[in-house]
């Protein structure tokens, strides 16, 4: 390159950005091994370019081999790879001028952060959830969800001359909420993850999870529900005011992607009214749009207290209303009762309010109801033509899910679709396979996506 054409690109952004993707490429090729040397964690052998990747395509930085992405992060990339709204110079400046200071959030106001707010609530907002708290992670946001839900219900007790603490939370089987020291005394999937750690011993009542193709519509409880409601009854009676709220996952993705009913949802949430107790939504997995609404449980005509979130919000928090606003001091509004330093990070409500204000302008919703429908289309398709490995195909929106026999052989096909196919799928549960698109997913990039699985199966077969 000339001294002159090295001068005039310089002017713009493109050799700049090309200096800075060779730079990477030269300690690309380490990042792995080093990585996996030092850091806990569970690294695939790939290293993500961060400038390349288009849609559902992510881009290895070492040598660009593209792989088909129905993971995204774990479902925390809802626009996917290199969508042309972060690329925007006037975003990039604005996460720029975000990221040259971390402010303490609780403490201290930004223009970003009031921007944030006002978006997530007028995108993804509850009229009847106005209260936020932000923290960084799904885990803190479930913990700091259960810690409004004590000091609610210890306040009521109080405020009815009742010297108890709440201070039990009843929950599911097959539930994930997270590995912080609440959390941890719910979360009930991989042994792995609480093994030998410190626990409450706090209600855990049956999941009464069902296939949505054959027991969905049925107009009354079935066995199972009631069985589960008869627990739950049973640990209302015998903790009393102790029990301060029951939290749920709409749908358990930890757990393998297991489906919960609204009928049996709608009369837990009954029986916590009549006892005093508030209902938690954990929509760390199932928010941000994925089911094609905002909010799992308004497709399931629920009404939870309070709301856990992160993941595509890319700021992790909670929403609260209804009964907790009947303690005018809840935890919400008690100085320093629930905050963190950070509150939640201005880079990432930076991201987010892009995010958000992209979901809204490309109707990202609806598009995720048609795209889900699709894709659930191709799986029983998949599982009509594999039926001795593949079943039990499932959906709400884009948050799908199909099992195999067996955790071995599941695990033996997202390494052939990885491997051989280039396509990249995540594990759920002992034995089942989730999809994780982005809310922007084209219809060809499931297509080519449902091909590299068939494949897939063909070979294992």
């Amino acid at each position: 390159m000339t001294a002159q054409r090295e001068t005039a690109d310089s002017t713009g952004t493109e050799l700049p950005r090309q200096r800075a993707q060779a730079a990477a490429q030269d300690s690309a090729a380490a990042a792995v091994t080093e990585l996996r040397a030092h850091v806990a964690g569970d690294l695939l052998d790939i290293v993500v370019d961060l400038d390349g990747g288009e849609g559902c395509r992510l881009r290895d930085l070492r040598d660009g081999t593209e792989y088909l992405d129905m993971t995204m992060f774990f479902s925390s990339a809802p626009l996917g790879h290199g969508h042309p709204g972060l690329r925007e110079p006037d975003f990039e400046a604005a996460l720029v001028r975000a990221s040259r200071v971390k402010p303490a959030n609780p403490d201290f106001a930004t223009v970003e952060q009031a921007r944030f707010a006002e978006t997530l609530k007028r995108v993804f907002g509850d009229p009847e959830l106005p209260l936020l708290f932000f923290i960084e992670g799904g885990g803190p946001a479930v913990e700091n969800a259960l810690k409004i839900a004590f000091d609610w219900k210890t306040k009521c007790n109080a405020a009815r001359s009742i010297p108890v603490r709440g201070c039990r939370a009843m929950h599911l089987q097959h539930a994930f909420h997270g590995r912080t020291g609440y959390t941890m005394s719910l979360t009930n999937t991989d042994p792995t993850k609480v093994r030998d750690y410190p626990v409450f011993d706090w209600p855990r009542i049956p999941s009464p999870a069902v296939d949505p193709d054959t027991g969905w519509d049925h107009p009354e409880l079935l066995p199972a529900e009631r069985t589960a409601l008869e627990a739950a009854e049973a640990a209302l009676q015998r903790y009393g005011h102790e029990i301060a709220c029951f939290v749920y996952e709409p749908i358990q993705g930890e757990g393998g992607d297991r489906h919960l009913r609204p009928e049996f949802l709608r009369a837990m949430q009954e029986l916590c009214r009549e006892h005093g107790v508030l209902t938690i939504a954990d929509e760390v997995q199932t928010g941000g749009g994925i089911t094609g609404c905002a909010w799992a449980y308004q497709a399931l005509g629920l009404e939870p207290d309070l709301v856990a979130f992160g993941k595509r919000v890319q700021v992790c928090g909670v929403m609260g209303g209804r009964r907790v606003l009947d303690i005018a001091d809840n935890a919400f509004r008690e100085g320093s009762r629930i905050s963190s330093t950070w509150g939640g990070g201005l880079v990432d409500m930076v991201r987010a309010t892009r995010i958000l204000e992209t979901v809204e302008s490309e109707d990202l919703l609806p598009h995720t109801r048609r795209m889900g429908e699709i894709l659930l289309a191709e799986l029983r398709g998949l599982a009509e033509e594999f039926p001795s490995v593949l079943g039990h195909p499932r959906g709400r929106g884009l948050m799908c899910a199909v099992d195999f026999p067996d955790s071995a052989l599941r695990d033996r096909a997202i390494t052939i679709a990885r491997e051989r196919h280039h396509t990249l799928f995540l594990p759920s549960g002992p034995r089942s396979l989730r999809w994780r698109p982005a809310l922007s997913v084209r219809q060809e990039e499931l297509t080519d996506a449902v091909q590299a699985l068939r494949k897939t199966l063909g070979e294992l077969s």
